[in-house]
């Protein structure tokens, strides 16, 4: 079961990624066109910025389910089957350590719980904790930025389910080794 969900999500991140890639071009087009008719949207350059940076995790997410990751294999080429499996085992505890880090560091950098014990009041919030994500702008869009950044708890959601996916057994693997 952890396999499929893993497998849906990772489609969910590749079509949202590849949106993205569309919408980079065409910002990237509307930027070009507007700058040539000396009416430049400034705007367009931030929000080409963050859809790549989304783009960008939403991509390496689903290549963990995928197993398109990048990989030095100089080590573990020489080694024994037996002994490369585990060394690829190994590996996959570590990316999945990695992703219940950041799991832990978005906890500590949004600290919900914190926010919720002031009422959702960010000024009294960021009085409090000298956490000042809620407060800070985006420079063009004037969004606030911890909507860019929730990215980053949805890259370490997946890559967590991705990690226990594939530390399991049940994530796909590479259909070809590249050299």
């Amino acid at each position: 079961m952890i396999g499929r969900i893993s497998a849906v999500w990772a489609r969910v991140e590749l079509t949202l990624a590849a949106f993205l890639a569309v919408s980079i071009t065409l910002l990237i087009l509307l930027n070009v066109v507007t700058r040539s008719m000396g009416a430049a949207l400034y705007w367009v350059d931030e929000l080409a910025i963050y859809a790549m940076a989304w783009m960008t995790f939403l991509g390496a997410s689903a290549a963990l389910h995928h197993g398109q990751t990048v990989v030095v294999t100089a080590l573990t080429d020489p080694l024994p089957p037996a002994m490369a499996k585990m060394a690829a085992k190994l590996v996959d505890v570590i990316v999945l350590a990695f992703a219940l880090f950041m799991l832990w560091f978005c906890w500590r950098w949004y600290a919900p719980l914190e926010l919720a014990k002031f009422g959702f009041d960010t000024e009294a919030f960021q009085g409090a904790t000298f956490n000042f994500i809620y407060a800070e702008p985006t420079t063009t869009l004037g969004i606030p930025k911890f909507w860019i950044w929730m990215v980053m708890w949805i890259f370490a959601l997946g890559a967590t389910l991705h990690g226990i996916a594939n530390l399991i057994g049940q994530g796909q693997k590479p259909q070809e080794k590249i050299a």
